[in-house]
């Protein structure tokens, strides 16, 4: 039985990642700091099935020693203070764990076994203000956000160690990813359950950003298999993973509204307080690296992802309330 540490598990790629390499046998190991108010609403379902090891990506120590512990076969570092916005208010903090908090794992890592192989969760916010469309492995970055710099230094030293050590180490560049089980912080789920809330009359508007700001969006389940395959190669390359498709998030509103019945233009407020300092305006994957070498390539569509989302927070929405 091959053993994966995920960090990060409590997220959302985590809690995919973790019931697909559940589904292969694997014994997983899930990584989450110490505190209070650790939520494990994701992984309730299969917490019986993993193990769980206290760690910080700001503790060199700690990821030593469950590295030591576990002797991991792979490892997935999904761990990061991911939501945009926040990378400008807590910049530094930002850097500390999406930057260097990878340094510090791949250290451990190349210090007790170095045949480990390591997986880095890269981001297509590296590319920011695009220098081609679409964007692939060899797009130069010019990243947008205090996020998206910290993700190519993160990017950079998985190379580097790659490179310098010989280590398994490959990370993906993954184009933007939703589920139900995304955070309600970010303008997808802000948008499917905020259309629940109007539809049960427990709100009247929703204020967003930047509606013609376009992404290619895909189902995140689809891409922890993704991961797992760029570890299972002979040789540690790093791939992008997209649908290919943009769409804007205008569309994603039309969308969501729509399947509940309504029309968005009666309950969007565009905001300027939601709009970026630097903005990103159009990101879209050319995976085909991905599909020719690892015979990867998303199943769930735009459309059905939509309404995966409004209906699984028209449920949520229907059970706070009654």
């Amino acid at each position: 039985m091959p053993t994966a540490l995920i960090t990060g598990i409590t997220g959302q790629d985590g809690s995919y990642l973790a019931e697909f390499l559940l589904s292969k046998g694997y014994q997983v190991v899930g990584m989450v700091r110490r505190s209070s108010t650790v939520t494990f609403e994701r992984i309730q379902h299969i917490q019986d099935d993993i193990l769980i090891a206290q760690g910080d990506l700001h503790d060199q120590s700690s990821l030593v020693s469950i590295i030591e512990t576990y002797q991991p076969d792979e490892v997935y570092n999904l761990a990061a203070q991911s939501f945009v916005p926040t990378s400008w208010s807590q910049p530094v903090l930002t850097g500390e764990a999406t930057a260097l908090g990878v340094t510090r794992l791949l250290e451990a890592i190349r210090l007790v076994n170095p045949k480990t192989r390591f997986y880095q969760a890269s981001s297509s916010e590296m590319f920011g203000k695009v220098r081609e469309v679409p964007q692939r492995e060899t797009t130069p970055f010019y990243p947008r956000s205090p996020y998206g710099v910290a993700k190519v230094y993160g990017h950079m030293i998985t190379v580097n160690y790659r490179e310098s050590y010989g280590m398994f180490a490959v990370s993906g560049i993954l184009f933007n990813h939703e589920s139900p089980r995304r955070g309600l912080e970010f303008v997808t789920r802000k948008i499917t359950y905020g259309a629940a809330r109007i539809k049960l009359g427990l709100a009247h508007e929703l204020r967003l950003g930047n509606l013609e700001a376009r992404r290619d969006w895909g189902f995140a389940g689809d891409y922890v298999a993704g991961m797992w395959m760029m570890l299972q190669q002979e040789e540690p390359e790093d791939y992008v993973l997209g649908t290919g498709v943009t769409h804007s998030v205008r569309e994603f509103c039309e969308l969501a509204f729509s399947h509940l019945g309504l029309d968005y233009r009666d309950y969007v407020i565009q905001d300027p307080r939601f709009f970026r300092p630097a903005e990103v305006d159009l990101l879209v994957a050319d995976p085909t690296k991905a599909r020719q070498k690892l015979g990867w390539q998303p199943t769930v569509s735009f459309e059905d992802l939509v309404r995966m989302m409004v209906e699984a927070d028209l449920k949520r929405v229907s059970q706070e309330i009654s």
